[in-house]
């Protein structure tokens, strides 16, 4: 019986890889990115860049303070929607869907901005924010080998991080969100690293469905700036315009 050249590397290629523990490439991953002194000396990030789906461009910034601010901003045709947290609420305006006053999000969209808003992540310091990591094997992304690790975080929701074998940094990411008895499934792709502030920060980010890829939404990022000088009202509702014939006293 003879066998393939491709199946005896399928067959090495798990002993190939050098065990690890999930502490361990936890550390690798925060090395590979800089370093936990350097990672956590970013106190502000401002960033910005375009959104892409499918044909349509669309203007994108993002705000974020530590340790759980953010403020994300989507602008076409000279409309803009937002969706921010403040570290306690969750709101929105949504000019696209004919809603040009701040609202406060929904309990879905609220979950996934505040996992967001988790400044450094929630592999930093994941014993104080009751995180539990767990090492799965190895896996393929794209064809191309990587470590899985999974994350539960503490609200019970679960993420898997795919590190590339050679850098340790996140290839991939997929989320899996316990709302309301359902279950959502979601996915990020990572790439063109680059370093702000002595930190590696992917540049190109795309997400979607694990149910339907092809409707995914890409960032292309063109700029991060880190420490930048960030007012913290921005994170803050602002009031709803007064009806007409109405002023605010």
């Amino acid at each position: 019986m003879r066998i393939s050249l491709g199946a005896l590397l399928a067959l090495a290629l798990p002993a190939l890889l050098p065990a690890q523990t999930a502490e361990e490439l936890v550390a690798k991953n925060l090395a590979a990115r800089g370093g936990i002194e350097k990672i956590k000396a970013i106190s502000t990030l401002r960033m910005t860049g375009r959104l892409q789906q499918g044909s349509l461009t669309i203007q994108f910034s993002r705000l974020a303070m530590a340790p759980n601010l953010l403020r994300d901003a989507a602008t076409i045709q000279g409309m803009t929607q937002i969706q921010a947290y403040d570290g306690a609420a969750g709101w929105q305006i949504s000019p696209f869907e004919g809603r040009k006053d701040p609202e406060l999000l929904g309990e879905d969209d609220l979950r996934e901005v505040v996992e967001e808003a988790d400044f450094h992540g929630p592999l930093i310091d994941y014993q104080k924010k009751d995180n539990r990591i767990e090492y799965m094997g190895h896996d393929t992304v794209d064809g191309d080998d990587a470590y899985r690790l999974k994350v539960t975080l503490a609200n019970g929701d679960i993420v898997y991080y795919f590190l590339d074998p050679d850098t340790y940094l996140e290839v991939r990411t997929e989320k899996t969100q316990f709302i309301r008895g359902s279950v959502r499934e979601t996915f990020t792709e990572l790439g063109s690293y680059k370093q702000v502030a002595g930190v590696y920060f992917p540049f190109s980010i795309e997400s979607g469905q694990k149910r339907n890829p092809g409707d995914s939404v890409k960032i292309t990022l063109d700029k991060i700036e880190a420490n930048a000088a960030v007012d913290p009202q921005q994170f803050k509702m602002p009031h709803a315009a007064p009806a007409d014939g109405h002023k605010e006293r």
